[in-house]
């Protein structure tokens, strides 16, 4: 699991948190609005809804090591044609291209690969990968900064490329074979029963269906709108660019510590009752995130909180399937239900900005204290309907 943790690591960091270390740059560099830049990662969030489900079969199908070691190749074709990008069409081109190679590459693709081969056991696998992963913001943001201070923003994306390149090897480490379920019935093991699980009747699967996307979808549009603004809302209330940007990387702390606890005690408490308390804490982060501006330790707290919290949704996002929903068509269920997820996120960064240019970082915030708000309320109605047939 070390190497498939080292490729969510390098994954993340060229792809989903490049428009966040690079986005002012490409605005100033290109001459076009916030808006026009930060639309090309939404794009790419689009086509990442579009290719889900498709990309969930094709891991259900054919397995995590030829279609992440596809989506790294894919990764670096998308980095060199961004960096090479002038117009707007080659531009948006370019994004779209790393959309396909993110929905490839990124966690859900992980998870359903190691769902495939662990089947219900992979919960432990799924939290070890996202260890290193979460630390993606904590290690670009600064290293592209300083590549793009000696080489540019487009350099530096180039470099990206190469980076995507490294991740081949990586995924080529991942085993290539199928959970076998009948084993585990044998061993006496009920996870992987579909119809052991909490939600076995069809109405209680479409209930938790319903619910888990709604979750989903509510924490991407906010991680999606951190990802590219998290420096940004912080300049906004006041702090220096460079104290934004190593404050913003305490959010990477934060996840990879939330996730570092689910794999030291998550034996100890189930998926359904951590969804809970991450999304308990979420409307906290960004209450405190409001005085940012006032408090240097509101600052850091805002940005390890909420790393705190969106860390250990990620890892609910993927056990939560192992529970609810049948483990051996994982890829394919869950692929379905994150189309919600991508499309949503994919309007966040676009939204964001229009929300900071007209109300500034606070009014942003108070935005994401009610989309924080709502995934509270889905999550006390999930735990409440299905933890006590758990």
């Amino acid at each position: 699991m070390l190497w498939l943790g080292v490729a969510q690591l390098i994954s993340w960091g060229i792809t989903y948190y490049l428009i966040g270390g690079f986005g002012d740059a490409m605005a100033a560099d290109l001459g076009w609005g916030r808006d026009a830049v930060y639309g090309g990662f939404s794009a790419a969030l689009l086509v990442m809804a579009l290719a889900s489900p498709l990309a969930g079969r094709w891991i259900d199908r054919h397995g995590g090591r030829r279609v992440m070691t596809a989506g790294s190749l894919v990764n670096a074709a998308g980095c060199l044609a961004l960096a090479a990008s002038h117009h707007p069409a080659t531009y948006y081109a370019a994004w779209l291209v790393l959309g396909v190679a993110m929905r490839l590459t990124l966690y859900d693709a992980a998870f359903a690969a190691l769902a495939r081969i662990g089947g219900a056991s992979a919960r432990r696998a799924m939290a070890q990968i996202t260890l290193l992963g979460g630390l993606a913001s904590t290690v670009f943001w600064p290293l592209g900064h300083a590549i793009a201070g000696r080489v540019g923003w487009r350099g530096a994306v180039a470099v990206y490329a190469g980076f995507a390149l490294l991740t081949v090897p990586l995924h080529l480490a991942l085993p290539d074979k199928r959970h076998d379920p009948d084993a585990d019935a044998g061993a006496g093991d009920a996870g992987s029963d579909p119809g052991a699980g909490p939600a076995a009747s069809r109405g209680d699967r479409a209930v938790a269906g319903v619910l888990y996307a709604g979750i989903a979808a509510l924490a991407a549009f906010l991680n999606a709108g951190m990802s590219s603004h998290m420096i940004g809302l912080y300049t906004g209330l006041g702090i220096a660019m460079s104290a934004a940007v190593q404050i913003a990387t305490l959010r990477g702390i934060g996840q990879s510590a939330a996730r570092l606890a689910e794999v030291v005690f998550g034996r100890r408490i189930d998926p359904l009752t951590l969804n809970l308390a991450a999304a308990a804490l979420l409307p906290v982060c960004f209450v405190v995130g409001l005085f940012s501006g006032r408090s240097a330790a509101a600052a850091a707290g805002f940005a390890l909180g909420y790393g705190v919290a969106n860390g250990a949704l990620t890892i609910t996002r993927g056990t939560l399937p192992l529970v609810l929903l049948d483990p051996r068509a994982y890829g394919t269920e869950v692929g379905r239900l994150l189309v919600a997820s991508f499309v949503l996120s994919s309007a966040a960064p676009v939204i964001y900005a229009a929300v900071i240019e007209r109300l500034g970082a606070a009014g942003a915030l108070a935005m994401s204290l009610a989309a924080a708000g709502l995934v509270l309320a889905a999550a006390v109605v999930l735990r409440l309907r299905f933890r006590a047939r758990a």
